[in-house]
């Protein structure tokens, strides 16, 4: 594994205006990452892991505090800045898979690289480059609706990797997925782990977790315990 750090936080505070008042999220929240770690973040609903899971992904900006994503401290950036640092280093995986339905799967794939600027025969090259990593080059042409939800799983993952990023957030990727089928997609995971894309994934499956070599425990807003939970496997 690397030693460059990708994930800095320091005191790092999350708090909503609410018309109550000021609701807090996230607490002093201070973690560093390291290039190509695997790491599992858990906590019971409402603790804060999905809301960190915002800010590391630069789609909300804390209240207080320092995030430094590759080497760059996100709260100096203009929302165009962090737009092009989330495009370009970050791939994410969501629970509900998030294609668009009357897309095939290649335009689905493909869809981040339009919004990157790549011309069209590169797009479609790249994408069905990452459909063939994911083992769905043959339902290109497909609908989502077409195949089945560990498929479309799989595609949202080839659209995560299409930008070809440093770093993966998915959040609770295997919820919708029964065990098998989200064993499979874990696998995938520590396949891109091995080649050295940093992985994140909240989960509130144990089994998810230990797929992972670090665990991150949120409660009420604060980190609770982090720790190894097993070494790194040779290649």
């Amino acid at each position: 594994m690397g030693e460059k750090e990708i994930i800095r936080v320091e005191h790092l505070d999350k708090t909503y205006q609410t018309r109550a008042g000021p609701f807090p999220v996230l607490k002093d929240v201070s973690m560093n990452v390291l290039q190509g770690e695997f790491v599992a973040i858990m906590g019971p609903s409402g603790s804060g892991k999905s809301t960190f899971m915002n800010v590391l992904g630069c789609l909300d900006p804390p209240t207080a505090g320092l995030y430094a994503l590759d080497g760059r401290n996100v709260g100096e950036l203009s929302s165009d800045e962090r737009a092009a640092l989330r495009n370009r280093t970050i791939g994410f995986v969501f629970q509900g898979f998030n294609l668009l339905s009357r897309m095939n799967l290649l335009d689905n794939v493909a869809l981040p690289l339009v919004y990157a600027g790549v011309t069209r025969a590169e797009r479609r090259a790249r994408a069905h480059e990452v459909l063939q990593r994911v083992g769905l080059a043959d339902h290109a042409q497909s609908l989502p609706s077409e195949i089945s939800g560990g498929e479309q799983q799989r595609v949202a993952i080839a659209r995560a990797l299409v930008t070809h990023p440093r770093l993966i957030l998915a959040d609770e990727p295997t919820g919708n997925l029964d065990s098998k089928t989200g064993a499979g997609i874990m696998t995938l995971f520590e396949e891109l782990h091995r080649e050295q894309i940093t992985i994140l994934v909240v989960t509130h499956d144990a089994g998810v977790a230990a797929h992972a070599l670090r665990l991150v425990r949120f409660l009420d807003g604060r980190i609770v315990e982090d720790k190894r939970t097993r070494q790194e496997q040779p290649a």
